[in-house]
């Protein structure tokens, strides 16, 4: 086989592959900015009622509960400690056997999505955190003697800084995504990698699996060159 039949019986393959790329940084970069909120949230539903007692042990141990920065923690531990296959199984199987919905054919793709999505959004969660976390608090106090409301704090001084910050840690979760993009075939997803292996099946030969190899670099390399180029453009202070 000639490297240009390959890479057109590749083409549909590489569509799909960018396809679950482009998606998934499309819901998973804002999603992680709201899972990165409800991790350091501060809200306490007992605090009220912790005053108000007579100090009475159970309670003022809840005055310190914070419900919805616990329940992220847990959502952030699972997605980040269990591997991203059993993950896509999960979101494409789950409907059938917790819900009892059919599934088809069709909903593959939107598992993937959905799997790719919340799994990403917890890497960049942690990634924002950090970033959001290593702001000075001179900054926000300096922003509240100006009058800054805590939204107009964060939009207009933290989240420019912040974005400066994790440009570097979100690049290399970019670059694991392209890659990652392959695994969709644990639900039966047709990409990139998937119909390389069955054209080198077919044919008898590993040639379309070096081909596969080369676009994923290129792929990265193109991704690299991007990220770097905002990078630089995002350093306009020492």
């Amino acid at each position: 086989m000639d490297i240009l039949s390959i890479v057109t019986q590749l083409g549909s393959g590489m569509l799909s592959t960018l396809s679950i790329f482009f998606l998934t940084l499309l819901f998973s970069l804002p999603l992680g900015l709201l899972v990165c909120f409800g991790r350091m949230s501060n809200w306490r539903p007992f605090r009220k009622l912790s005053k108000d007692s007579s100090s009475g042990k159970l309670v003022s141990g809840l005055a310190n509960f914070r419900p919805v920065q616990w329940l992220i923690k847990i959502y952030i531990s699972i997605m980040r400690g269990t591997p991203l296959m059993l993950q896509l199984f999960v979101v494409f199987y789950a409907p059938y056997y917790v819900f009892g919905i059919s599934i088809n054919s069709s909903f593959r793709f939107y598992a993937v999505l959905i799997g790719f999505s919340l799994n990403y959004a917890a890497y960049f969660a942690e990634i924002y955190r950090s970033g959001i976390q290593s702001i000075p608090v001179g900054q926000y106090e300096a922003s509240s003697v100006l009058g800054y409301s805590r939204a107009q704090t964060f939009c207009k001084i933290i989240f420019p800084q912040m974005v400066k910050r994790v440009v570097p840690a979100v690049t290399n979760e970019v670059i694991t995504l392209v890659k990652d993009t392959s695994l969709a075939f644990a639900i039966a997803y047709q990409e990139m990698f998937t119909t390389a292996k069955q054209i080198a099946a077919a044919e008898t030969s590993i040639m379309p699996l070096f081909v596969a190899g080369v676009f994923y670099y290129i792929f990265n390399f193109v991704v690299a060159f991007v990220m770097e180029r905002v990078e630089k453009k995002l350093d306009y202070y020492q």
